[in-house]
């Protein structure tokens, strides 16, 4: 935000033509995409449950209604809620909501496999030549995260939240998830890329 302001300030002062106009137009819709998709993606928690924070959506999501947590290109909340009429499977409304703030490290689980890939592939040859008293060679784990990587920690942490706040919630009926599009980060990408449309036009 300072960046761009700084920016607008400098083409305020310096630039009064046409170029000066879309570069400033052009300016304000990087700096909307970036803070739509970079700054105000992140998840909530308290104790009736978690508040997920889209780019342009929010999602209010009860604990009584996550069904599971798991990570794949993007962190997945699977939701369940009753829907009247019974407990049987027709009668359950499920819905996978996307966590943006939270994404999988593609290179720390392509690296994580080569290592493991490593490991047993020298495990078998140590087997086959007798190693040390004819016993496999002992993986290497000295660069090994804990959990492996900050999607693996964020499903951890969301699951046992969630176990927590539906034992503390048991008995009471699961809450279908909530969701609102969030207006201002809509406008703060569409209204600068009307205007770079309007300025080159002009």
């Amino acid at each position: 935000m300072l960046f761009a302001a700084a920016n607008l300030i400098d083409l305020a002062v310096q630039g009064r033509d046409h170029v000066s106009v879309v570069a400033a137009c052009i300016l304000l819709l990087v700096t909307g995409v970036v803070y739509t998709t970079a700054q105000r993606p992140r998840v909530v928690t308290d104790e009736t449950g978690m508040r997920i924070i889209n780019p342009l959506r929010d999602h209010r999501v009860g604990w009584g209604a996550v069904a599971g947590i798991d990570s794949a290109s993007l962190l997945r909340v699977q939701c369940e809620w009753p829907l009247g009429g019974g407990a049987d499977a027709d009668n359950i409304g499920k819905r996978a909501i996307y966590v943006w703030a939270v994404q999988p490290n593609r290179r720390r689980q392509a690296a994580a496999q080569m290592r493991a890939a490593r490991r047993a592939s020298r495990g078998r040859s140590a087997a086959r030549t007798g190693g040390v008293f004819g016993m496999p060679e002992p993986p290497d784990t000295s660069d090994q995260p804990l959990i492996g990587g900050d999607a693996e920690q964020a499903v951890t942490l969301l699951t046992t939240l969630a176990e927590q706040g539906r034992a503390a919630t048991a008995g009471t009926p699961a809450e279908p998830p909530v969701s609102t599009w969030y207006w201002p980060a809509s406008a703060a990408i569409i209204i600068p890329a009307l205007a770079l449309v309007v300025a080159i036009l002009a």
